[in-house]
């Protein structure tokens, strides 16, 4: 009955939150949707490969310029399946309105696409100027079979079928060709490039696609200006374009792909519902950033056409905006911090190990030895290590609060800033009142990260967006809630910061229970847990329960609800390491139906989310309502396979990933037996610290489920390592050096007759998991 009570009050929090979010994402989307543009305009697409915003200034570009004051402007994410996208993959993806790509490396010169055009209709006779004429992408049917191994579900000729029943599309330049080729390669209307075009050629139909000349890479000063003279001259071709333009024309100016490197591209639209704004759609939620893969269905919707069922973006919509150049100082800074991202990501993780290892190693060898004195010196040593380690992750999001990408140097602005922020956190966490807690500093670092990391996802994720452990946009894999270096710290946060605070409210019950009173000035043991019993609902157990349900709500809400973070994978694994915790504070023994339930908990709650958000569309736009939709409709298929292949594809991603499912399986070893692994001060700081054993089993049930649920597999617990090993460590190292062992012989039975102790929590709920058989304490 208690079990039952309980969760019929975290299932009505639940539902609570829901609502709340469901209005907040009602709100958004209703501002949206009063600025979309008015159906049926004649649409100008114009693509400039390799085109920045630092290319564009009022001299340099004054066509451009003018273009985007008018206009709404914003960053493009080009990123479609490779590292480098080149401007063949862009024009590719528009056609199918989904990700697409033409075989090609990593470096060097990106393929152009070949056209061919149709033989007049009398042989020799001249061709008209202007006048467009059939041609041919041989290579089309190829590149159709060379994309289904990516399993992204293109729709080939998408595009070319916005102009509408009956009607033309123009193409001039042979990426546009490209652009609005049908599955087998034809090209109704085609000419060779945008000087061929005159102004019948933009009104003769309602759709033009046109690609100008990419503009090359400036790798030093003479390439420099080879690309300023470049893209002078796409902006004198824009020119003539736009005079030719019909009325009520919506133009849109974009680069749809790379030069040499990564990089976020420019995109700016001029037209009704356009004037003067910033380009929002919901597929980022993030003002001013955009993907390639929102063209298409903005194309779609401007001609007034239905939206595909495949089609993967979202419309471009309107927002207010400042001055221009302040504007474009923001997009540059968007890109800057992408380029931070990308340069110092990989050199972040291996110096951060590298470090923690370091200093973790000289801790253990420098202050090894027998004398009491030196051991509480180690531990207390190895405390500090462990809180500051755990602090990083919060300290890197913290960062954010202060634009470092508009600083002089963004690189060194960012970690520095994390570094503050994280000794900023390990101060308050090891001075604070709760420091004498062994569970207590690791407690505090857990429930900042998990505050820090919640609270950003539920108000647009924005401290998240290009730093270490969170988004990366070039990427373009995703732009709102949790990355997946990110869910498993989350986690493993929200359990480890459940379980301190229901330790505390059970020691706070305990004190106030007959036989628990304390004198004044003393502090409650950490083994102060009430017994079982009570007469109120669920004994003093429910205090504790309502704790972790309410950790449970806020993490699971924030992460998992479509309106704010829509990880699906997170869902998936966090929803049963917090019901297994629930369990174990309930003091409901497991069985093989409850471990089923709590396994399958997760997978029920994000079957909900994406039904509702698919059912509901007030609810706004998410990864888990389009998934839902395809599972609905048979297309789920394609997205499975690329989730599995990728997961697999995770092991071999780098080197450290071979070593990660050797690491886990042997925590889960040490976790199983940790007298047996010489692990004696983790069995005895398991008997003397509540809660522990069963927040670590929780999260690393919670670590292997992420490594499944999620796409990128192991990296789930390969970046949950580096954060909660040391915060294991510190709890350790804290239990240790206050002496706190029981007696020789003094097991959870003893010390629940002795009073309240904490074998009230790992006691009876907890004998199933991972009890070792040989209680006995360790020596050493």
């Amino acid at each position: 009955m208690r079990t039952l009570l309980a969760g019929a009050v975290l299932l009505g929090a639940v539902l609570l939150g829901a609502a709340l979010g469901a209005a907040f994402s009602a709100d958004a989307v209703a501002l949206a949707g009063g600025t979309a543009a008015s159906p049926s305009h004649p649409v100008v697409l114009v693509g400039i490969g390799g085109l920045r915003w630092t290319d564009v200034s009022p001299t340099a570009t004054p066509v451009l310029w003018r273009l985007a004051e008018e206009g709404s402007v914003g960053t493009l994410v080009v990123h479609t399946i490779a590292s480098r996208t080149c401007p063949a993959d862009g024009w590719l993806t528009l056609n199918a309105g989904a990700r697409a790509t033409v075989p090609h490396g990593a470096s060097g010169r990106c393929p152009q696409p070949r056209v061919t055009l149709a033989p007049p209709a009398a042989p020799g006779s001249a061709r008209a100027p202007g006048v467009p004429v059939a041609a041919d992408v041989p290579s089309l049917p190829f590149l159709t079979r060379y994309n289904r191994q990516f399993h992204y579900s293109p729709d080939w000729g998408l595009l070319e079928s916005a102009a509408g029943n009956g009607q033309c599309a123009t193409a001039i330049g042979p990426g546009a060709a490209l652009a609005l080729a049908g599955p087998t390669g034809q090209v109704a209307d085609y000419l060779p490039s945008a000087s061929a075009a005159s102004r019948s050629s933009f009104a003769r139909c309602p759709l033009t696609v046109v690609s100008l000349g990419a503009v090359p890479a400036a790798s030093g000063s003479a390439a420099a200006a080879v690309r300023a003279a470049a893209v002078r001259a796409d902006d004198q071709a824009l020119g003539r374009i736009v005079a030719d333009l019909p009325t009520g024309a919506i133009t849109a100016v974009f680069a749809p792909g790379d030069d040499t490197s990564p990089h976020l591209r420019l995109i700016a639209v001029d037209g009704p519902g356009y004037a003067t704004g910033l380009l929002d759609t919901a597929s980022t939620r993030q003002p001013g950033l955009v993907q390639l893969t929102d063209l298409t269905p903005t194309v779609l919707r401007w001609r007034g056409q239905p939206a595909a069922s495949g089609a993967v973006g979202s419309p471009l919509l309107r927002a207010d905006r400042g001055s221009l150049p302040a504007e474009i100082r923001a997009l540059i800074g968007q890109d800057t911090a992408a380029q931070v991202y990308r340069a110092t990501w990989g050199w972040f993780f291996a110096v951060f190990v590298a470090a923690e290892l370091v200093v973790f190693g000289v801790i253990a060898v420098a202050l090894r030895g027998r004398p009491q004195k030196r051991g509480r010196r180690r531990w207390a040593a190895a405390r500090v290590a462990g809180v500051a380690a755990g602090a990083v992750p919060a300290g890197t999001f913290l960062a954010s609060l202060v634009p470092w990408w508009l600083l002089p140097h963004p690189a060194a602005a960012l970690y520095a800033l994390a570094a503050a922020w994280a000794i900023v956190i390990t101060v308050v966490a090891l001075a604070g009142p709760w420091r004498r807690d062994p569970m207590g500093p690791p407690g505090v670092v857990a429930a900042v990260t998990l505050a820090t990391i919640g609270l950003d996802v539920m108000t647009g994720s924005r401290l998240e967006r290009s730093t270490p452990f969170g988004l990366s946009v070039l990427l373009g894999g995703r732009f709102y809630g949790e990355d997946n270096n990110t869910i498993g710290i989350y986690g493993a946060a929200g359990i480890l910061c459940a379980a301190w605070l229901a330790a505390m409210a059970l020691r706070a019950a305990a004190s106030r229970s007959p036989g628990g009173s304390r004198s004044p000035g003393q502090i409650p043991s950490p083994g102060g847990i009430p017994s079982p019993g009570g007469t109120s609902w669920g004994g003093r157990r429910g205090r504790g329960v309502l704790v972790v349900s309410a950790v449970a709500l806020f993490a699971v809400i924030a992460s998992g609800w479509p309106g704010f973070g829509a990880k699906v994978g997170g869902t998936i694994a966090m929803v049963p390491g917090f019901v297994l915790l629930i369990m174990a504070v309930a003091g409901v023994k497991l069985t093989a139906r409850r471990v089923a339930f709590a396994a399958l908990s997760g997978v029920g709650l994000f079957a909900a989310f994406a039904l509702v958000n698919y059912l509901v569309p007030v609810t706004g736009h998410s990864d888990i309502g389009f998934f839902a939709g395809q599972v609905l409709h048979g297309g789920a298929g394609g997205t499975l396979r690329r989730k599995i292949s990728t997961n697999i594809a995770s092991l071999t991603t780098t080197p450290y990933n071979l070593l990660i499912p050797l690491i886990v399986a042997g925590l889960g070893l040490l976790l199983l037996r940790p007298d047996r692994l010489g692990a004696g001060a983790l069995s005895r700081a398991w008997r003397t610290v509540p809660l522990l054993k069963v927040s670590l089993a929780t999260i690393w049930v919670m670590a292997i489920l992420g490594w499944f649920a999620e796409d990128s597999g192991v990296g789930v617990p390969g970046a949950t390592l580096p954060f909660i090993l040391p915060l294991a460590i510190a709890i350790v190292a804290g239990a240790a050096s206050r002496g706190e062992e029981p007696p020789s012989g003094h097991t959870g039975a003893q010390a629940a007759a002795d009073g309240p102790a904490s074998a009230a929590v790992d006691g009876p709920a907890t004998a199933a998991w991972h009890q070792p058989a040989d209680d006995r304490p360790a020596s050493g």
